[in-house]
């Protein structure tokens, strides 16, 4: 399936607005402080959700992250999903703000970086608490709105390297390689390639024989890859992807082509068939941003602030747009991470920002 990666944010910005306001009373848009949260029950609080697929395997693990922190305080999670349209992601936003905000909590994977504005600033003059992962503009800060309380991300231009690095160890440290980039108006798609740019400048004797787009796309990765193979042929000694949707992709291409086990291959995000995958010697590596915790500490976070027993004043600045904590996973260590799970101890309120890796600047 072919996802058109269309941003309207622009366009949305004065619609998402006025929904959000008429659904909101005076009170809850105007009044927000976060010097005053935590006027919510436990019982009170709406937590929601949202990612692009359920089909992607690290989203889905992102929406049963979010499950299992929801039933650990007797809540149910919304699961939202707009099939990579962003026209979608802001008319699901603007319905939920035109609702009751009071107590809504969002944990929101924006399409790109120019959906996140709206997305913010809706939410802020509607009251609802919202924390943000992956994609946002470089000038648009949590700590210049109400309730907008955290941003999560991960260092791109390290995990591109270091999975970089792990390929050229894997083919020699010489010969040619091709890229399967992400959603390019995307951080995460930025900042990876740029970290494989690091690598190979410092690894000369590999070349960089093609890159092109899958979008974060098994099914379009396995489309780019065979004609990718076709083109190049024996030259392609590895292929770097940027997510392991994409990395798994490449290895279905492979199979097809008669060529498993012959090129190396290496994504992100330790999802399950990725690590299996790492773990048997098809693909050399992986880097684990843990889409499991990722789902349940943005409504952990959320939830903390709603219910009064985390102060958005006390959260130090470093925690209100930050890295979060990754790991190269190779076939050494790959068991360790085979069984992606929830530890409840990370979503109690005063361990919420433990894995801050540093602050996103």
């Amino acid at each position: 399936m072919r996802i058109a990666f269309r941003p309207t944010a622009v366009l949305l910005t004065l619609s998402l607005a006025a929904a959000a306001l008429a659904g909101c009373s005076e009170e809850a848009a105007g009044d927000k402080d976060p010097a005053n949260a935590g006027a919510c029950k436990p019982a009170d609080v709406k937590l929601v959700g949202q990612v692009r697929n359920e089909s992607n395997p690290y989203e889905a693990s992102w929406l049963a992250g979010g499950d299992d922190f929801a039933k650990s305080v007797g809540l149910t999670q919304q699961r939202l999903t707009y099939g990579g349209d962003s026209t979608k992601q802001q008319e699901q936003i603007s319905q939920l703000l035109a609702g009751d905000t009071k107590c809504l909590v969002m944990n929101v994977l924006p399409n790109g970086d120019s959906d996140t504005a709206p997305i913010v600033k809706g939410a802020d003059k509607a009251g609802a608490y919202l924390v943000t992962q992956w994609n946002k503009p470089a000038d648009l800060n949590p700590a210049d709105y109400k309730t907008w309380i955290s941003h999560i991300t991960y260092n791109g231009v390290e995990s591109g390297q270091q999975i970089g690095d792990a390929l050229v160890k894997a083919v020699g440290g010489s010969g040619g390689i091709i890229a399967l980039q992400g959603v390019l108006d995307t951080a995460a798609a930025k900042d990876r390639f740029a970290g494989l740019q690091v690598s190979l400048k410092n690894n000369p004797g590999v070349q960089l024989l093609d890159q092109q787009t899958a979008n974060f796309s098994r099914a379009e990765a396995l489309t780019v890859t065979k004609t990718l193979l076709a083109k190049h042929g024996d030259k392609v000694k590895g292929i770097w992807a940027a997510n392991d949707d994409m990395a798994l992709g490449a290895l279905e291409a492979l199979q097809q082509t008669g060529r498993t086990g012959k090129v190396a291959v290496v994504g992100i995000d330790a999802v399950p068939d990725a690590v299996k995958a790492v773990q048997g010697g098809t693909m050399t590596a992986t880097v684990s941003s843990d889409g499991t915790w990722q789902g349940a500490i943005g409504l952990a976070i959320g939830f903390c602030v709603a219910t009064g027993k985390l102060q958005v004043k006390d959260i130090a600045a470093a925690s209100r747009a930050f890295f979060a904590e990754q790991f190269l996973i190779t076939k050494d260590n790959a068991a360790d991470f085979a069984q992606p799970k929830t530890n409840p101890s990370d979503f109690e309120c005063g361990n919420v920002f433990k894995r801050v890796a540093g602050p996103l600047k």
